[in-house]
C-alpha cells in the first residue's frame, strides 16, 4: 500500500504521525512524507536561515521514510492564498496513493486547519484520508487507536532532531498524550498509542481494516458480569 503523510510544518509528522507511519513501514508499505510550509516562522531560536535549518532537521527526523518532499509554502500563510491550494493539489495529482494522513480540521493551528481542508479537496475520491490527533487531544474525537510502543523511543528521537524548536517540550507533551491514548484502552503501563479519525465519505465509510497494529482492548474486569443481567 502507498501511504502519503503531509504535515504543515517541519516536525509535525514526527509529533503527530510518526508511530503510525512506522507501523506501516514495518509491514513493508511504501511511505511518502511531505511538508507543506518552510517553517520560517518557527522562531524559537532566531536565525536568518531558519527555513534551511528546519529542512535539515526534517531530513534527519524522517530519515527512515526516505527524503521528504518540501513544498516550501510560506509558514503561517496557508489559508491566505489560492495558489497554496493549487500547489498542494498538483502534489497529489502527481502521486499514486492508497491512503493519505494529515492534520485534523479542528486543530489549534490555522496552518493545520487550512492544510486539512486543502487535502480533502485535493484528494477527492481517489484515496481515503486519516486525520491525526491534535496537540494534547483538544477537540479531537478518536476513532482508531494504533499501538506505537515498539517505535516510541525512535519517535522521541525523531522529535529531538528539531533542535531549533526547543523540542523537549514537544517530546514531553507527546509522551503524555500517547500514554493517555493507550490508557484510554486500559492498556498496560509503558505502552503508547496514536489516535486518528477517518474522513468518512463515499466510497470509504470504514477504513479501519487498513490500519496496522490496532491497539488491543483489555476489559476492565476480566470476568465481569453485569448485575443487571
Amino acid at each position: 500500500m502507498k501511504v502519503v503523510a503531509l504535515g504543515a510544518h517541519p516536525d509535525d509528522i514526527e509529533i503527530y504521525m510518526y508511530g503510525l507511519l512506522s507501523n506501516f513501514a514495518s509491514k513493508k508499505n511504501q511511505i511518502t512524507v511531505a511538508i507543506a510550509t518552510d517553517g520560517a516562522k518557527g522562531m524559537v531560536k532566531k536565525s536568518h536561515n531558519l527555513a534551511s535549518i528546519r529542512k535539515t532537521e526534517s531530513i534527519n527526523g524522517l530519515s527512515k521514510f526516505g527524503l521528504p518532499t518540501f513544498l516550501d509554502l510560506p509558514d503561517g500563510e496557508l489559508s491566505f492564498s489560492s495558489k497554496n491550494f493549487k500547489i498542494i493539489k498538483t502534489f497529489f495529482d502527481n502521486l499514486d496513493v492508497d491512503l493519505v494522513i494529515t492534520h485534523s480540521p479542528e486543530d489549534y493551528h490555522p496552518d493545520h486547519r487550512a492544510l486539512s481542508n486543502y487535502v480533502v479537496e485535493s484528494v477527492g475520491f481517489r484515496a481515503p484520508i486519516l486525520f491525526s490527533d491534535t496537540l494534547m487531544g483538544v477537540n479531537f474525537q478518536p476513532e482508531i487507536y494504533t499501538d506505537i510502543t515498539e517505535h516510541f523511543e525512535e519517535k522521541k528521537r525523531a522529535i529531538m532532531c528539531h533542535e531549533s524548536q526547543n523540542p523537549k517540550k514537544f517530546r514531553e507533551a507527546i509522551t503524555l498524550l500517547n500514554r493517555f491514548r493507550s490508557a484510554q484502552c486500559n492498556a498496560p503501563e509503558k505502552t503508547y498509542a496514536e489516535c486518528y479519525r477517518s474522513f468518512s465519505r463515499f466510497p470509504y465509510p470504514d477504513i479501519s481494516s487498513l490500519i496496522p497494529n490496532k491497539i488491543k482492548i483489555k476489559p476492565y474486569y476480566k470476568n465481569y458480569k453485569s448485575s443487571l443481567l
